[in-house]
């Protein structure tokens, strides 16, 4: 094992953390650690050792909580409100990836009755505007 090796189960500095779920800002290549200080705020799974110089390290549990709460937020395209639930109602932080999570997501449904009401509201409008 190379000495700059890190084992698995080894924290990980928050550095680290962004580095490998691949925060990085795409045109300044700088590792967003905002983003992880970010989801400590809103998600209370996420608990980092808070060490000397108050430097944050991330155990294995709460990198995969982390990793869950990416997957959830970047590639279901979840609100924090739809991760907050799920995580408060899972026993474990495992997410299937193949899961419906729709009930999870924000929806804007307009309704035929609501697009037809709008369609003569803007007709009025216009109407209005002529006889000015």
């Amino acid at each position: 094992m190379n000495l700059k090796e890190k084992s698995e189960d080894s924290y990980k500095t928050i550095g680290e953390a962004a580095k490998e779920l691949g925060l990085i800002n795409s045109k300044t290549g700088q590792i967003q650690t905002h983003t992880l200080r970010y989801w400590e705020t809103q998600f209370k799974q996420i608990k980092p050792f808070v060490g000397a110089g108050r430097r944050r390290y991330y155990s294995k549990e709460s990198f995969e909580i982390i990793k869950s709460i990416k997957f959830l937020l970047k590639q279901k395209g979840l609100t924090i409100n739809g991760v907050k639930k799920i995580l408060n109602n899972s026993k474990t932080h495992s997410i299937d990836p193949d899961a419906d999570l729709s009930i999870y997501k924000p929806t804007l449904k307009i309704t035929t009755d609501i697009k037809k009401r709008l369609k003569r509201i803007s007709k009025i409008i216009e109407e209005i505007k002529k006889i000015r």
